[in-house]
């Protein structure tokens, strides 16, 4: 079983969030996301200029949200991001967004790899990149997925 350190983001909730309907737009979740994601990366090591020195970045490969309860304006809430699987080159991630009594507002799942900008195509996830995601040491090469 994949063992991750769950990486916290507080975030509020502010005006540019919301729509018509009063409460956060769909498509304001996944930017959301994004930014405890580089939160995460950025923390541990894997920064902006970490991929530009390496050429190599994460790739969205597929989401999933499920919206549960309605974020409204001057909210304050945190964004918790864990690993839940890692096989080959493909990742598993969850992100919930929680409020203080840890009630979850969404929760999304993503797939991602790690991508080689100039060969435009997924690698074998790095020590480095293995670390951003707050992940113990990586199997040796040809060990078991996890």
């Amino acid at each position: 079983m994949l063992s991750s350190t769950v990486h916290e983001y507080e975030i509020l909730i502010k005006e540019h969030h919301l729509d018509s309907f009063g409460h956060v737009n769909n498509a304001v979740y996944l930017e959301l996301f994004e930014e405890a994601r580089w939160d995460l990366i950025t923390r541990n090591g894997y920064g902006y200029q970490e991929i530009h020195a390496t050429q190599l970045a994460p790739a969205i490969l597929e989401v999933s949200l499920s919206f549960k309860r309605e974020l409204r304006n001057r909210q304050q809430a945190r964004i918790r991001s864990w690993m839940e699987s890692h096989q080959q080159r493909i990742g598993r991630m969850v992100q919930v967004i929680v409020d203080d009594a840890d009630k979850v507002y969404c929760e999304a799942r993503f797939a991602f790899g790690l991508m080689d900008l100039r060969a435009r195509k997924l690698v074998a996830p790095t020590p480095a990149w293995w670390r951003a995601m707050g992940l113990p040491d990586p199997p040796p090469p040809g060990g078991e997925p996890i």
